[in-house]
């Protein structure tokens, strides 16, 4: 099967947050702050509590998460059969031997991890060897576990909870059953140690909250919350007696332990259950977390005791319907079926934000009762359009929802919900029932929304003052109007329809300019307002390009095996973009009028949008709450693209994770340190220079007047010329033998062998009165092609000066008569040292003077001039290797930089 797209490549998922995975709270002691961590299906994230800023994702797993635990050292997940534990939350230490069944519950147990699977089977771990330390086997007829908890002060003791409504207190020591708790006729879905000793907090499904001694078997206190089985519990450790329960409706309770009554209540905490909840120590604080995608942290300095929103994150609650690129700062607008619109930073999370829920009347839904929400709440957003012109000054986003007539303004700069219903006349009362806003778009201007509908009428209202402006025909098309665009100047208005018809019509009288007829009828329009051009999708799974000046057809394009969901228009115009039920997203070339690409995904993209300069693509999927962005590869590469069959199918491209590269750390978390109890030794392997080298190029990391200049060490001498004739230097001993050099050397290496040796090896050879350097015995010694000979040779060039080095290579010449033994081997030791990409710059440089100095010796010797071809290929190949990595990062820098300018 043909890769995946040559022209997109995964980048980053936005708006996932968590999901009914409860959260985990720890605290840094070397950071000093606690850090949170939520499950986003594969893999979970770290936040930081102070700002709830993303610290790291981890690797992805092969399947969703369904149970977390956190000690002070490691992250425990479970995924089917497979427990995992991992450090600073990217770094897998330990694998445990897989269960029978789906672990379920998981609890570290001090240098122990408790788990439970679905046949309440429990085994003890040993964390750091990862041995199996003892096994327990319950029967799910009689007690099936649900929870369990470790009450404070018992060694050795965990406490079991069943969906019978009993509980075991067992001594893990001795695998024996210390106590039975007859509970009290309803599953317990909940255990917290409460800051009290021998008191533990039970939660049921039915609502009920005890209080119960463990010493004494009693029960202390009760509590009944109304809204269903308690999902969580937590205690304030800041000095209030005061128990917290989540609810299955998303509501929060707060329970006064000293007066035994209701102290508050936090109405819709979450659009979904509250199956994440923890009570920072020490501090008025509450973290909590739900199915519906949100992290929220919640501060207790009300004056009635209650808790107020402190700090949020959150994406959409629901499967994403509509995205679009809003500026050229990166937001993208994206709708969801949860009836809320939101922004996405594709640079910055922080700037995420949230515009609220729909509602047909904002300011009753303000007060925040339950069930007003269920009424006033309106259908899913499934069309938007926004204009930057006019942001500060009135509403500049329309919003088209499913089945509704009405049509709601936004504003962009206030990030919430505006005042105005856009519903002609004709609308009004029982009328409006039988007719829906279909497709919006605003003006260049940004002073009219032009509005189509299910009747075929297209009407036109003033944004500002919500009042309807013109129509244009009447009606303007004899089926549902698809899609409706404004040109560039402000002139037209074109409108495509269900009975395949394209109008053209002028925007300020109304009047009918031209129609065109499509082929089949028109599913949405796009209008690429620069070059006129407007991208139709049609219902027969094709799409056509319209010129909207010449009003004729300039391209047609078919290849989707499925109906069309989205297409878009690149920002140069060259590139058209369908998505379809097929699960591909299609690239057609409109100069060469054929599909160059296809991007092809594991469930049907929904909705597709090209951003600034065309960098990032962003799309959204059939039941996925998610934006995954991808980038333009051709933006920093070259990639060619050739034209492809209209049935090319290529492999399914992964779907990006929530960090650039999954399991990156974006945000130094350290000082995670290992607690004595909790020790896991693993030794970081070290990167040296040779491993570097495999996949990079190294540099010596010399001072740059040590290599630089070598080529003009003529110039610097003859410039730095001393004034004084220079002090000859005290002759040495006339039986002592020196090193020839620029300092003076005795050489004794031979003194000891003299001595001993036989007169018959006492024989004078006339090449042996050729002087030799010290470099040139280790040219010599490297003849055998060992490589740590190669590095002495280095590691002694390196200690040379600019200067020493020249008269060094100077004399590695050959004496008149005699081979250039030594010239060879330098040009050996180069060569070994481009083909380990090690001292990048050094072997460069003194290639260059090695040239400079013996260029025509080499030129006279055929095996010179050989080896010096070879050396040449080395050296292309090398510099190939680095030219392509620094025009990576000089792609990189540029894309960073202009993506921080706009």
């Amino acid at each position: 099967m043909p890769t995946s797209s040559k022209i997109f490549k995964g980048y980053r998922a936005l708006g996932f947050v968590s999901n009914h995975v409860p959260l985990l709270v720890r605290y840094i002691h070397k950071r000093k702050e606690n850090l949170i961590i939520t499950c986003v299906g594969k893999s979970f994230h770290t936040y930081a509590c102070s700002r709830l800023q993303l610290l790291s994702v981890s690797e992805p797993h092969e399947a969703d998460i369904e149970v977390m635990a956190a000690d002070r050292a490691l992250v425990y997940t479970a995924v089917r059969r497979t427990v995992r534990a991992w450090r600073r939350g990217t770094e897998l230490v330990h694998t445990y031997p897989e269960h029978s069944q789906p672990v379920h519950l998981l609890l570290p147990f001090g240098p122990h991890l408790i788990t439970v699977d679905m046949d309440s089977t429990l085994r003890v771990w040993d964390i750091n060897s990862e041995e199996l330390y003892t096994e327990l086997s319950f029967s799910n007829a009689s007690f099936r576990v649900t929870c369990l908890a470790h009450p404070s002060t018992y060694l050795n003791k965990v406490l079991l909870g069943s969906e019978q409504g009993s509980l075991e207190l067992w001594n893990l020591r001795t695998s024996r059953r210390v106590h039975t708790f007859t509970g009290w006729g309803a599953a317990v879905t909940a255990l917290e140690q409460a800051p009290a000793v021998d008191v533990m907090a039970v939660g049921l499904a039915s609502g009920e909250m005890i209080l119960h001694n463990l010493r004494f078997d009693e029960t202390l206190m009760r509590f009944q919350q109304e809204w269903g089985p308690v999902t969580s519990l937590a205690f304030r450790t800041d000095g209030q007696p005061v128990m917290i329960s989540g609810s299955t409706q998303g509501h929060v309770a707060l329970w006064d332990l000293e007066e035994r009554k209701l102290l508050g209540q936090m109405w819709e905490a979450h659009q979904g259950s509250v199956t994440g909840m923890a009570a920072l120590p020490s501090e008025p604080l509450l973290v909590t977390s739900s199915p519906d995608n949100s992290l929220k942290v919640w501060i207790f300095d009300m004056p009635d005791g209650g808790g107020r929103l402190l700090r949020a994150r959150g994406g959409h609650s629901a499967p994403s319907t509509f995205i679009r690129f809003y500026d050229e700062r990166g937001n993208i607008l994206s709708a969801g079926q949860d009836s809320t619109i939101r922004v996405f930073s594709s640079e910055n999370d922080a700037v995420s934000r949230s515009f609220g829920q729909a509602s047909y009347n904002r300011k009753l839904s303000k007060k925040r009762r339950a069930g007003v929400h269920d009424t006033l709440t309106m259908p899913p957003v499934v069309s938007l359009a926004a204009s930057t012109v006019r942001e500060k000054e009135w509403d500049n986003i329309a919003a088209v929802h499913r089945g509704v007539a009405q049509v709601t303004t936004w504003s962009f700069d206030k990030q919430r919900m505006g005042e105005h219903r856009l519903l002609p006349d004709r609308l009004e009362g029982r009328a409006g029932r039988a007719a829906a806003a279909t497709c919006a778009d605003i003006t260049a201007c940004g002073n009219f929304v032009v509005i189509g509908y299910s009747t075929g009428h297209v009407d036109r209202f003033n944004i500002q003052s919500g009042l309807a402006r013109g129509s244009y025909g009447d009606p303007g098309h004899e089926g549902a109007v698809r899609g409706v665009a404004t040109t560039g100047l402000v002139h037209q208005v074109l409108s495509a329809g269900a009975d395949s018809q394209l109008k053209f019509w002028r925007l300020k009288t109304g009047q009918l300019l031209h129609s065109l007829t499509l082929d089949a009828p028109a599913a949405r329009m796009v209008l690429h307002r620069e070059s006129s051009l407007a991208a139709v999708a049609l219902d027969d799974f094709s799409a056509c390009v319209v010129d909207a000046d010449g009003r004729r057809v300039v391209r047609r394009f078919a290849g989707h095996g499925g109906p069309l969901t989205d297409l878009c228009l690149s920002p140069d115009g060259a590139w058209l973009l369908t998505a379809g039920m097929d699960c591909c997203v299609r690239v057609w070339s409109l100069p060469q009028a054929a599909l160059v690409d296809v991007l092809r995904t594991d469930t049907a993209p929904t909705s597709v949008t090209l951003g600034p300069a065309g960098r990032l693509l962003a799309t959204t999927h059939v039941d996925d709450t998610g934006v995954y962005l991808w980038a333009n590869r051709t933006l920093f590469d070259y990639v060619s693209l050739p034209p492809l069959p209209a049935d090319y199918v290529p492999s399914v491209a992964p779907a990006p994770g929530s960090a650039p590269d999954d399991g990156v750390v974006l945000t130094a978390a350290d000082g995670e340190e290992e607690e004595e109890e909790v020790k896991v030794d693993v030794e970081e392997e070290y990167a040296c220079p040779q491993q570097l080298a495999d996949q990079l190029v190294t540099l010596s990391l010399l001072p740059e007047s040590r290599w630089a200049h070598l080529l003009n060490v003529d110039a610097i001498l003859k410039r730095n010329k001393p004034k004084e004739a220079p002090k000859a230097p005290k002759s040495a001993p006339f039986f002592l033998p020196t090193v020839s050099g620029l300092e003076t050397k005795f050489d004794l290496s031979d003194a000891a062998a003299a001595e001993g040796a036989a007169d018959s090896e006492r024989i004078l050879h006339l090449g042996a009165l050729a002087p030799v350097t010290e470099l040139g015995r280790l040219l010599l010694k490297a003849e055998t092609g060992d490589d740590e000979h190669y590095d002495a040779v280095m590691t002694l060039l390196k200690t040379f000066g600019p200067w020493q080095l020249d008269s060094e290579l100077r004399q590695l010449a050959p004496a008149p008569g005699s081979s250039p033994k030594l010239l060879r081997l330098f040009l050996m030791t180069l060569h070994h040292q481009l083909d380990s990409c090690r001292d990048y710059e050094l072997a460069q440089a003194y290639l260059g003077l090695f040239l400079k100095l013996h260029g025509p010796a080499i030129s006279e010797s055929l095996e010179l001039r050989n080896l010096v071809d070879k050396l040449s290929t080395s050296q292309a190949a090398a510099w190939e290797r680095v030219q392509g990595r620094i025009n990576s990062a000089l792609c990189l820098v540029s894309f960073l930089r202009s993506s921080t300018i706009s």
